[in-house]
């Protein structure tokens, strides 16, 4: 859930230390200096007070920094970031940095936001409150290590802040430390039984320890806390905890097979305006998660086996074309799913030959490591729509999914889709529609309890232009930009046992289709992928060593990752 953030227990303006005011709140105006004055109150008396054209310097940054206060209180972060910019300019403090660097967190600018902690701590006493924020920062890249040193610093400058003790926790979980994690948010709720936010995360932890019930009745509590005291931190996003506390409960009832109630959930979810980025990651999220169990037609048990008692994974049925096979059993806790698709018989672009056999060979390989794999070739949209929502939903309880597509895929716009056989690629409103969203397959799997890994063997070109079918024997609709590669994993990526993302190729790059059966990468992926005792990252660079060697250099194949250990799909 790219995210729960956890607000700052102490308000920004305390840092606005009284030797920085040349002059008393009275003479700048109480209700623009008052953090207790409503946003839009505050923000107007501010901007009357800058037209006055009275106060110079020092005084009117103090000015814009209040009313950025305002602007904050409103989650109107680039207004934010307007109004520090300018409070600094006049006259630089720790106070106006924290605030900017704050609110580029809140925006998903980790870098600047980090760079802009530091600024504030140059300039003046190390601060709890500002450590604080900087490991907010650390963990939002995923660097936990140093966002756990950054926690410590602020608990050592302040024993008793629950936020720093819950956030330490989160980052605790995020390396897999559940018990280190639980400790610390125990002992957050131990500090401030009002708070909703130490709940939320617990209720994730006791998801990843299957207690499914304690997660719920801890997701309740936090929803009826934020309900009861809505949080007036002027830190805190505006509604981002009841986001959190409804998805989080949401989760929790899907993956105990409530349907009817994480339905309500996700609704509650999406009817709430967000404002920062990680409430928006969450609500996408909620907008996958929803129409999956609304498609749901036989809900996972409520009392499923453990896996221990689990059968043996089956080869799945294979689906072709519209003829899709019932999709498999629910997965339960420990579950390692795999969905499977290569599409080569395109009816409106150029054929390719491979993906077919491209995925019966990855498919074999998972399926001969344990993974209960879901495999469908030459899918058109119908189908293969439907066996991703399939797998989407079993996966809500699994411990590892694995996504591999073989096959056209495109970039509109900077989004990236998968291309089902039957689509014609035309320029148009609707076109979009016609294909599989990749966006929405991560946003589906978003979890921070689950590893996630997603390969894709598929061309990296734009079908906008005018060469649409003019592909020879690679996987390109056409020579140009390609698939969008994303710099980070997204707002909303994993907080958890992590992501990876593999693509066959760099960025802007052709990959191949390949001569004989089976394209370079998918050949080498199909060789590597089950070798015992390999960890996952390491495997993909044998892939990769093997592809730069067998295409004499023409295809270089590019991942990105966020995962937190090591990770082994073939056990030592």
């Amino acid at each position: 859930m790219r995210r729960l953030l956890a607000a700052l227990c102490l308000l920004t303006a305390a840092l606005w230390a009284a030797p920085v005011l040349a002059q008393t709140r009275s003479q700048l105006g109480p209700l623009c200096t008052t953090e207790t004055t409503p946003a839009d109150q505050m923000v107007d008396a501010c901007t009357k007070i800058i037209a006055l054209k009275v106060f110079k310097g020092e005084q009117l940054a103090t000015v814009y920094f209040w009313r950025a206060v305002g602007w904050n209180k409103k989650g109107d972060y680039a207004k934010v970031i307007a109004d520090t910019t300018e409070a600094i300019r006049l006259k630089p403090t720790q106070a106006v940095y924290n605030l900017r660097g704050s609110a580029y967190y809140d925006k998903g600018d980790y870098d600047i936001a980090i760079a802009d902690f530091d600024d504030a701590l140059k300039l003046g006493p190390p601060s709890g409150i500002i450590f604080h924020n900087r490991g907010n920062a650390w963990r939002g890249k995923r660097d936990y290590t140093k966002a756990i040193a950054d926690y410590d610093a602020a608990i050592k400058a302040d024993p008793k802040s629950a936020f720093s003790f819950q956030n330490r926790g989160i980052s605790k979980e995020a390396l897999g430390d559940l018990d280190g994690a639980l400790a610390d948010i125990n002992q957050a709720i131990r500090l401030d039984p009002t708070l909703p936010q130490p709940l939320i995360n617990r209720t994730s932890i006791w998801r990843a320890k299957g207690e499914l019930d304690r997660a719920i009745a801890d997701g309740s509590e936090a929803i009826r806390l934020a309900k009861e005291k809505p949080p007036v931190n002027i830190m805190t996003p505006p509604n981002s905890v009841l986001i959190s506390g409804y998805t989080h409960r949401a989760l929790a009832y899907e993956a105990k097979g409530d349907y009817a109630h994480a339905r309500e959930d996700y609704n509650a979810t999406l009817a709430i305006v967000a404002s920062d980025a990680i409430s928006k990651a969450n609500q996408a999220t909620a907008k996958v998660r929803l129409s999956l169990v609304t498609d749901a037609t036989a809900p996972i048990p409520r009392d499923a086996p453990s896996p221990a008692t689990q059968p043996a994974a089956a080869p799945a049925p294979q689906q072709t074309g519209t003829a899709p096979a019932p999709s498999p059993a629910p997965a339960v806790r420990g579950t390692r799913m795999a969905l499977i698709i290569g599409n080569g018989g395109y009816a409106h672009v150029k054929a390719l030959p491979n993906p077919p056999n491209d995925a019966r060979a990855v498919a074999k390989s998972l399926r001969d490591i344990g993974f209960t794999v879901s495999e469908g070739v030459d899918l058109d949209r119908a189908a293969m729509q439907k066996m991703t929502r399939d797998f989407l939903r079993d996966a809500a309880r699994a411990q590892v999914a694995l996504v591999y597509y073989a096959g056209h895929g495109v970039q509109v716009e900077g989004h990236n889709y998968l291309i089902p056989v039957d689509v014609e690629l035309k320029p148009g409103a609707n076109m979009t529609e016609a294909m599989i969203d990749m966006d929405a397959i991560m946003a589906g799997l978003d979890d921070q309890v689950r590893t996630n890994i997603l390969i894709f063997d598929a061309c990296r070109n734009n079908p906008m232009a005018q060469k649409v079918a003019s592909a020879g024997t690679n996987r390109a609709i056409e020579g140009a930009s390609g698939l969008a590669a994303p710099t980070s994993l997204g707002a909303g990526a994993t907080l958890g046992a992590g992501t990876l993302i593999a693509f066959a190729t760099a960025p802007g790059q052709v990959a191949l289709d390949g001569e004989g059966a089976n394209s370079p990468f998918s050949a080498a992926l199909s060789r590597h992928i089950g070798t015992p005792g390999l960890e996952v990252q390491q495997m993909l660079t044998r892939v990769r060593a093997e592809v730069v060697s067998s295409t004499k250099n023409k295809q270089v194949p590019w991942s990105n990752s966020s995962l937190l250990g090591e990770v082994y799909l073939a056990e030592k």
